[in-house]
């Protein structure tokens, strides 16, 4: 079990799946194009560089081999990736979290196999570093040109935005997964398959759910359960300050955890209004959202344990014979393939001719049966030759 706790790119889901991509992972090489400094500049004595981030969570995976495994969205937020650094850090029990019990984490982290990607967009963090701080594409290179935002280039209803959508910031790509970030994103999606992802930003304080590109949440029993999860997550670690709902429907340009943003801050000093710039609120930040975190994997075990027993004991008390079996099979094909009713009749009026070829061949089975049987017994009459 000691290999589940947490971060594991190879290990099978125990109970719970859980998939985070922190903001800006793939290396790619680029060249600068800076558009000149914000007013405000990044704070080296509370930020990593890229190099230096990336360093300290191969230390941190080689110093405990047995729980974690070896690992590898927007340039401008670098606090997303100092969040992966620090949950990662209280996985492997390194730091801990005010007023969390440690054996209740040591409980819960053995329930989960959770994978982080800490660092989706080296490239436009690298020119973020470089200068160009509202840098949120992933760089460009004379060829192929790049400066794409892998935020923009999945699949789902690829190219579609509400009509703030900017063509410069927002580059969806030439085509869906266009780009190297968003197809390894994708193919450890496919190979992980996760019950939850978080996709975590910073520009504002929210919580939010699908969808990002219209004014719309899904249906159902299990959005309804989302949304739930993340009013309480409000209440106990936003203070009520995040905004709660789709993305496309809040601000109609984001999805997902937006973890800080400065209101105050002006348009062109992108630093101050997505990264905290001063030690109390850098801390502030990292312990609330980890708490956050913390709680998301409590309430997301309680209720997949919930669904989980639901199911057991539905299937338990539901006991049906091979007719209603056959009935509801039949039932089931034609809603799903859309037919219409006279496929359930066709299908019993199968099932009664398969039974009546069987009921005549086991009847003429026994009448040869008997015949034979007959011929055996007969009495053999002797005679005398004259």
């Amino acid at each position: 079990m000691g290999s589940r706790r947490v971060l594991s790119l190879s290990s099978t889901p125990s109970l719970l799946v859980i998939l985070f991509c922190f903001g800006p992972f793939s290396h790619i090489n680029a060249k600068v194009n800076l558009t000149g400094p914000s007013s405000t500049p990044i704070n080296r004595d509370l930020y990593h560089t890229s190099d230096a981030l990336m360093e300290q969570i191969k230390a941190l995976v080689h110093r405990h081999p047995d729980k974690l495994y070896s690992f590898g969205q927007h340039g401008r937020e670098l606090i997303t990736s100092e969040l992966a650094l620090r949950i990662l850090s209280i996985l492997s029990k390194e730091q801990s979290l005010p007023n969390v019990d440690p054996l209740s984490l040591h409980y819960l982290f053995e329930r989960l196999v959770i994978k982080v990607v800490p660092m989706e967009n080296m490239n436009g963090r690298e020119l973020v570093e470089a200068g160009d701080l509202c840098e949120r594409r992933n760089g460009l290179t004379v060829y192929p040109r790049r400066g794409v935002d892998l935020n923009r280039n999945w699949s789902v209803d690829w190219g579609k935005k509400e009509k703030d959508y900017d063509p410069y910031e927002e580059n969806p790509g030439t085509a869906p997964f266009s780009e190297p970030e968003t197809q390894m994103m994708r193919k450890l999606c496919l190979s992980f398959e996760p019950h939850i992802w978080i996709n975590v930003h910073s520009g504002m304080e929210a919580l939010f759910m699908p969808y990002d590109h219209k004014n719309t949440t899904p249906d159902g029993l299990p959005s309804y359960r989302m949304k739930l999860m993340l009013q309480r997550l409000n209440h106990l670690h936003c203070k009520g300050r995040c905004l709660v709902g789709s993305g496309g429907g809040s601000v109609g340009f984001v999805i997902d955890w937006q973890i800080y943003g400065d209101g105050t801050a002006s348009a062109k000093d992108c630093f101050k209004m997505f990264n905290p710039v001063d030690q109390t609120t850098f801390n502030r930040v990292l312990n609330d959202w980890s708490a956050a975190f913390i709680a998301m994997f409590n309430m997301s075990t309680h209720q997949l344990d919930e669904l989980r027993s639901n199911t057991m004991a539905s299937n338990l008390d539901k006991s049906v014979s091979i007719d209603d079996y056959l009935n509801g099979y039949l039932m089931d094909r034609r809603s799903r393939y859309g037919k219409k009713m006279e496929v359930l009749d066709l299908g019993m009026q199968e099932i009664r001719t398969y039974f009546r070829l069987f009921f005549l061949s086991s009847v003429l089975l026994l009448l040869m049966f008997c015949c034979r049987i007959s011929k055996r017994i007969r009495p053999i009459i002797s005679g005398t030759t004259f």
